[in-house]
């Protein structure tokens, strides 16, 4: 009875914790999603051109994936609960000044302050999470719900954007983010254990310089490809020294003493399936947003509210199947809840591509079963690569692993989605990434 009682208090703490992380990171991914909808409205109010809605919808993202390596090794060197404080000050402070944005100089600033900021965050929530965590099976069925909050966040940006620039203004979207900010940091010290440094762990400023720029010129040079044609100058020139800044990145690693990306965390096999299935779980869900909020607008003449209520069936499909997916896991094992949700995924998006952007074909028929297959299988595929990807992780790494795990989720939709437009519109997008979530699904089934 003693022992019962005892144990008690350490679980409440643990669901608190987990709680406040999990909103946490949840809120990041919100704020990469929340300028989506309201895009157009926020281009008008501004006076930009398309390649200014193009670069502000890159700006958060940019940062974030580029910094997120660097942030995990700093997170594992400093202490998780440290790097968590820092990066959420910084994130708060720029998420306060940019509705106070006069201009599009300003605003974007403030994006790419916030990017950075939550390029450490991710990180460290996850480190924290380890320690919060230390038994095996316990941090593997909290890794199992974990991987489901990136897609609730993306989804609940698209809904949430649209009703506040709707009833309010698209400046109020950044009150999200702040109120969640500033309730983490007055939180954090009483729920968060202090998680100890690692000094010994050098920082490679050489191989985080490398390995930031690379990704960063080579996302925008993937992102520009929506209004310049492959071969022009403003996407071979970032392609080009993106691509040789990252091989110059790998190099350094394979030869450095403590590196910020060791080779040999990537070659696990399983691992490398788990993040490929993440970066085509996020791919599936950013191009469903994109494409379909473009298709109301333009072919259905929608407005942000209606386009938000859209999402609602897929929002609910998300948190259903992101529930069901950590019983599940424990039962199946987590390669066969991913293979079973990027399959389940595929055929989402493979009816979408037939039948859900035909303007004469009604709502119920032509949107909602794709709305309701592509997040149930993306949250189950989510949840599993994440058990996958965390496993075998060592405490010291959890950082790492956290930047690891947020940079297959930023960059892959980032690279993916720039490729699947080159096949031109969204109903061939749709389906090769379909044709792409079902492969992945046959080679994780085949490894479990």
């Amino acid at each position: 009875m003693t022992t019962a009682r005892a144990t008690e208090p350490a679980t409440a703490r643990q669901r608190a914790a987990f709680t406040l992380l999990g909103t946490v990171q949840a809120t990041l991914i919100f704020t990469l999603t929340a300028v989506v909808v309201p895009l157009p409205r926020i281009g008008r109010e501004l006076g930009l051109d398309h390649a200014d809605l193009i670069l502000l919808s890159a700006a958060y993202g940019l940062t974030f994936a580029g910094l997120l390596l660097f942030g995990g090794r700093l997170a594992d060197r400093n202490g998780g609960r440290h790097a968590l404080t820092v990066g959420l000050t910084l994130f708060a402070a720029a998420s306060a000044v940019a509705p106070l944005a006069p201009n599009i100089d300003a605003l974007l600033a403030a994006r790419f302050a916030q990017g950075a900021g939550a390029a450490l965050v991710a990180p460290a929530a996850m480190a924290v999470l380890r320690s919060v965590y230390d038994a095996p099976a316990a941090y593997g069925r909290a890794m199992a719900t974990w991987g489901g909050l990136s897609v609730l966040g993306a989804t609940a940006g698209n809904l949430l954007s649209g009703v506040i620039s709707a009833l309010l203004s698209w400046r109020w979207t950044f009150a999200v983010p702040l109120a969640v900010a500033l309730a983490a940091l007055a939180l954090a010290p009483r729920l968060l254990p202090d998680t100890a440094p690692d000094r010994a762990r050098a920082l490679d400023v050489p191989g985080a310089l490398l390995g930031t720029a690379g990704i960063v010129l080579s996302s925008y040079g993937l992102v520009v490809t929506g209004e310049r044609s492959w071969t022009s100058a403003g996407v071979l020139a970032p392609l080009l020294g993106g691509s040789i800044l990252l091989g110059a990145f790998w190099y350094a690693e394979r030869r450095g003493h403590d590196p910020l990306l060791p080779p040999g965390f990537l070659t696990v096999r399983r691992r490398a399936l788990a993040l490929g299935a993440i970066a085509l779980s996020a791919c599936a869900t950013a191009l469903i947003s994109v494409v379909l909020s473009l298709h109301l607008q333009q072919a259905r003449l929608w407005s942000e509210l209606r386009i938000s209520a859209a999402f609602v069936p897929f929002a609910v499909a998300l948190i259903a199947s992101g529930r069901a997916a950590g019983p599940l896991i424990r039962r199946r094992g987590a390669g066969a809840v991913t293979a079973a949700g990027l399959g389940t995924a595929a055929v989402g998006s493979v009816l979408l591509a037939a039948t859900g952007l035909d303007a004469g074909i009604p709502y119920a028929y032509g949107l909602l079963p794709g709305l309701l297959l592509l997040p149930a299988g993306a949250a189950a595929a989510f949840a599993g690569a994440a058990v996958l990807a965390g496993d075998g992780v060592q405490p010291g790494e959890s950082g790492l692993a956290g930047g690891v795990l947020n940079t297959a989720m930023e960059c892959g939709p980032t690279v993916l989605f720039a490729l699947l437009l080159t096949l031109g519109g969204g109903t061939a997008s749709l389906a090769a990434t379909g044709a792409a979530l079902a492969l992945a699904a046959a080679l994780i089934h085949r490894t479990r």
